[in-house]
């Protein structure tokens, strides 16, 4: 959901802005230029509900909004004077404007945030945290349901129970399920290949179905409990743990008593690590709260299942200068539910814009009513204090952070001799094993820290360079890197950096200067960091293009600084190459071979072990393949001859 943008000059809050000095003059020709091609939309326009998008001569979308009546909303742009000075720039880059009809203002609100998060406008409220939710999944499609973690598409035959706020809030509660379900988390695979009990049947967090240590109803009646547990029910089942308890000392069988004690012991750690309030067994909500400062605003949200904290987060949304709490509020909701099913009960710290058509939206797309609250007393208004405290506490370390990461700036400035404090740096680096699977990587950083969703990956092709070449491979990847981005933005500007650091000595830093003078890329620093005498970390030497090399002492801030920066580099670098290695093992002649799919593929390797087996395989033995008929076969055969 974008921020209203009416004809009022603006909205109180900690991020409005005045506009009373206007930043750009009526008579402007660019502003001018804006509100004409505002005006010829304006015509062709009626009352009916909408979306529209405005962008600029690039045909880059500036803003998406929705409107009840669209040439009612369109109209207000017309009225300079009263805009907010944000949306007066944003009317002077306008030069055409995209309308989508909608059947309701609903729908034109979901539509509205779907298309936000795909073109993220420079205008709009932008959430900066896009990854997805973790859910645990419990595969009923098979005789032992295996519990584990999930993301992405869902599978029909498994029952789903989350979000989770983090893959760390998952394993912890998963780890705590073994303990007392001892449910399997292996693979059907893996399971199926077992003739001994592995090491969780061992430290007594798996009930070894795969070799038979537990029947299909034993198993069966653990299932149950689980799903008991995760619905909300636990008093139950702890309760039917201690009655078997009970029973197992009564006739002196300590062993399973002992088994079930801990079983026990281990349910109460997991009830009073996610308990919210006694008051709270049954209830399902989104607990979402808002705090902001100094240009700063933090969304933390809750997710609590049936009495259960599964965990919470905080999100920082950008672009809010000259946008009021309300409103930053408002737009996070709206796209924050693009992806993810909304409870039935969602509660917030304040009034939104527009909070019974968000409602109206929300019970829309879920599928089931939907009620946007902001208690007045009781257990949930404690709920929503304790998401605001934990928002304000994030608001302060994320302005702690801000000011050390200025400071470090600041210092690299001077340390290298820059004109100003570097906005944008970007840090490289290569991984190959003697020039195999050779992969480049690109981290970057702001004065906000990371930026990872604007990381990169290169892929270096073989004929590039010669294997094991790491200064032709650093030109290769910078030259690929910056050919596109002047392709991009040939005029520069934002996504442009200011420093380079790349990740080796004096070689590498010729090898950067070369590959930007060759495309005439000027202004932009390179430093190279290498490791220093025997590769010891803390006596890194810092090589400038023009020969010099420099050293911090070990104990210097932005000594420490550096080193995240290049180690940030050096493990996505290995984590890709790691992950392109993997894919490479599984990579088969038989891919080569026209009209081999997966399916025939899987069929040719059942048969007869190994790909080397089926290259040398004679006609008549490939006709004996189950699925292969005749053409198949004659095509492998022919391929693998000729390739002889």
């Amino acid at each position: 959901m974008s921020a209203p943008d009416n004809s009022r000059p603006g909205s109180p809050g900690r991020f409005a802005e005045e506009s009373a000095t206007y930043a750009i003059s009526s008579s402007h020709p660019d502003l001018e230029a804006g509100v004409a091609a505002i005006r010829n939309t304006l015509d062709t326009l009626g009352a009916e509900p909408g979306v529209y998008r405005m962008l600029d001569a690039n045909e880059q979308v500036l803003y998406v909004g929705k409107a009840r009546a669209l040439k009612n909303r369109v109209a207000n742009y017309t009225q300079v004077s009263r805009l907010p000075r944000r949306l007066q720039r944003m009317v002077s880059q306008t030069r055409q404007m995209t309308i989508i009809v909608t059947r309701s203002e609903a729908e034109a609100l979901l539509l509205e945030a779907q298309l936000i998060k795909r073109f993220r406008p420079a205008y709009n409220v932008l959430l900066r945290d896009d990854k997805s939710f973790p859910f645990i999944a419990l595969d009923q499609g098979h005789a032992f349901p295996r519990l584990s973690k999930h993301r992405g598409a869902r599978k029909p035959d498994s029952r789903y129970f989350g979000p989770f706020a983090s893959a760390g809030a998952v394993n912890t509660t998963l780890n705590a399920l073994q303990k007392v379900f001892l449910l399997r988390s292996c693979s059907d695979s893996y399971m199926s290949n077992r003739s001994r009990p592995c090491l969780l049947h061992q430290i007594r967090r798996c009930s070894a179905p795969c070799v038979g240590r537990i029947d299909e109803a034993g198993y069966g009646e653990l299932v149950d409990e689980a799903l008991q547990f995760l619905s909300g029910r636990s008093q139950q089942v702890q309760k039917k743990l201690g009655g078997r308890m009970a029973e197992a000392a009564a006739v002196q069988d300590y062993e399973l008593a002992a088994v079930l004690r801990d079983r026990l012991k281990a349910l109460t750690a997991i009830q009073g690590s996610q308990a919210i309030n006694a008051q709270t067994d049954s209830i399902d909500a989104d607990v979402i709260a808002i705090h902001g400062r100094d240009g700063i605003a933090c969304v933390q949200i809750f997710f609590i299942r049936n009495g259960q904290n599964w965990g919470h987060r905080a999100v920082f949304p950008s672009h809010v200068g000259g946008v009021s709490e309300p409103e930053v509020l408002a737009a996070f909701l709206g796209q924050f539910y693009t992806d993810l099913m909304p409870a039935k009960l969602i509660l917030i710290d304040r009034e939104v814009p527009e909070s019974a058509l968000m409602a109206e939206a929300l019970s829309t797309r879920a599928g089931h009513r939907v009620e946007i609250r902001v208690p007045q007393r009781g257990h949930l208004k404690r709920l929503v204090e304790q998401a605001e405290r934990n928002a304000r506490e994030a608001v302060d370390r994320r302005l702690a952070e801000s000011t050390t990461q200025q400071r470090n700036l600041h210092a690299l400035a001077d340390l290298f001799g820059l004109p100003a404090p570097p906005e944008r740096i970007e840090i490289y680096d290569n991984s190959h094993i003697q020039g195999s699977n050779a992969l480049g990587a690109m981290v970057v950083a702001t004065s906000e820290g990371f930026a990872k969703s604007q990381y990169r990956k290169f892929n270096m092709k073989q004929g590039e360079f010669a294997p094991g070449d790491d200064f032709a491979m650093m030109t290769a990847m910078l030259t690929r890197r910056f050919a596109r981005l002047q392709a991009e933005l040939p005029e520069g500007g934002e996504g442009w950096p200011d420093l380079l650091l790349i990740d080796g000595g004096k070689g590498q830093v010729s090898a950067a200067v070369a590959a930007l003078a060759d495309l005439q890329v000027e202004d932009v620093a390179i430093v190279g960091v290498a490791k220093g005498p025997d590769r010891n970390a803390g006596r890194e030497i810092f090589h400038l293009p023009d020969g010099r090399e420099l050293t911090l002492p070990p104990n210097d801030p932005l000594l420490f600084f550096l080193q995240r920066l290049r180690d940030e580099a050096h493990r996505f670098v290995i984590g890709a190459h790691r992950s392109k290695r993997s894919k490479a093992l599984t990579v088969s002649t038989l891919d080569e071979v026209p009209g081999i799919g997966p399916a025939r593929k899987k069929a040719l390797l059942s048969h007869f072990g190994t790909a080397r087996a089926v290259k040398g395989a004679a006609l008549e033995d490939l006709l004996k393949v189950p699925g292969i008929n005749r053409s198949t076969a004659e095509t492998v055969y022919e391929y693998f001859r000729s390739r002889n």
